[in-house]
């Protein structure tokens, strides 16, 4: 029978993202113990999330050729994930599926010739049928070319539709001219070939690949081209959960200047959900309600920029010039010394 929304909650808002990667499915590895997503829906008057990415998904040679993380998708301990997931979709969340990340081999299986791209993408196109995902998370965390990823977008695409939603989650410096790169294609290569196609991109800025705790590295994504609407700051949601967690109070204070600068700017995404602070094991769903406050437009929520002291307002122009000076001496580099 299909899941109602609950009837006290609004759908989602439709300003800002705020994304949430579901990996921890289950306390402790228990096949019992679930970690349910239905406060998200269900512990607020209004959503605040946005879109959940079940995670991760591994392209196999066994078990049909797919796991979600340890384990087939069709696994009993996954019963209420996908339960738990129908119930956001129909109280309005975007719910996607995210393939890779740093346990390498998806990727370099759907790099190879065309008939070992279908012998590996179609255990992926019955999963996101079998569990109605809208959309897949791209985690490219080893090389893959440009050619590769471009046929799985395209063929993406061509299977589910323009609604399909695509994003990638390159660590953050992939998304500046020159800087560190996982993936092995170049985003901005792939952007320029596909920028339709590509709905956002989770920049990971933590583990040392960007800094979360300034505005600085996310503008010096803007300045190399990227729109502030396609890029969304990923950030670790607890110290447990990786390097480079910034407190919530400093984060809140660097998010609302990124949005009364960019009024688009593209919204926040968490790694993981289960321990997510403040609320942590207990409450991990107050994360997303935390992040949605603070990263509304200030244009939306009071109708002009929010005020600022005037100590902060040097800084923010002194980083302005800063920025225009670094973005002219690359046009220079690039048009007379490349």
């Amino acid at each position: 029978m299909p899941f109602l929304a609950p009837a006290a909650c609004a759908a989602p808002a439709e300003d800002h993202r705020v994304v949430l990667y579901y990996q921890t499915t289950n306390y402790n590895n228990s096949a019992t113990a679930h970690v349910s997503l239905l406060p998200l829906i269900n512990s607020a008057p209004e959503i605040s999330v946005t879109h959940v990415l079940v995670a991760a998904i591994h392209l196999m040679d066994d078990d049909g050729g797919i796991h979600l993380n340890d384990y087939p998708p069709d696994d009993e301990r996954f019963d209420q994930v996908w339960s738990d997931t129908a119930q956001l979709q129909a109280a309005g969340v975007t719910v996607m599926g995210m393939v890779g990340g740093a346990a390498a081999g998806s990727f370099q299986r759907l790099d190879g010739d065309d008939a070992s791209f279908e012998k590996y993408y179609g255990p992926l196109h019955d999963m996101i049928g079998t569990y109605n995902l809208q959309g897949l998370d791209l985690d490219v965390e080893e090389s893959m070319s440009l050619d590769g990823v471009i046929r799985l977008i395209d063929r993406l695409k061509k299977d589910f539709g323009d609604s399909f939603i695509i994003s990638l989650a390159p660590v953050a410096s992939a998304l500046t001219e020159g800087g560190g790169n996982l993936s092995g294609f170049d985003y901005h290569d792939l952007e320029a070939q596909r920028a339709s196609s590509i709905a956002f991109y989770n920049g990971q800025f933590y583990y040392g690949w960007g800094d979360a705790s300034s505005a600085s590295d996310y503008e010096s994504i803007l300045d190399d081209g990227f729109a502030a609407d396609k890029v969304v700051m990923g950030l670790v949601t607890n110290p447990a959960n990786g390097g480079g967690f910034v407190d919530l109070d400093k984060e809140k204070t660097v998010l609302a200047e990124l949005t009364s600068e960019n009024p688009t700017f593209g919204g926040v995404a968490g790694w993981e959900y289960f321990n997510s602070l403040p609320g942590g094991d207990s409450a991990p769903w107050e994360w997303a309600q935390t992040m949605a406050d603070n990263v509304r437009s200030a244009q939306a929520t009071s109708g002009e920029k929010r005020e600022i002291s005037s100590t902060e307002a040097v800084w923010r122009g002194i980083r302005k010039a800063g920025r225009r000076v670094r973005r002219e001496a690359k046009k220079v580099y690039r048009n007379y010394i490349a």
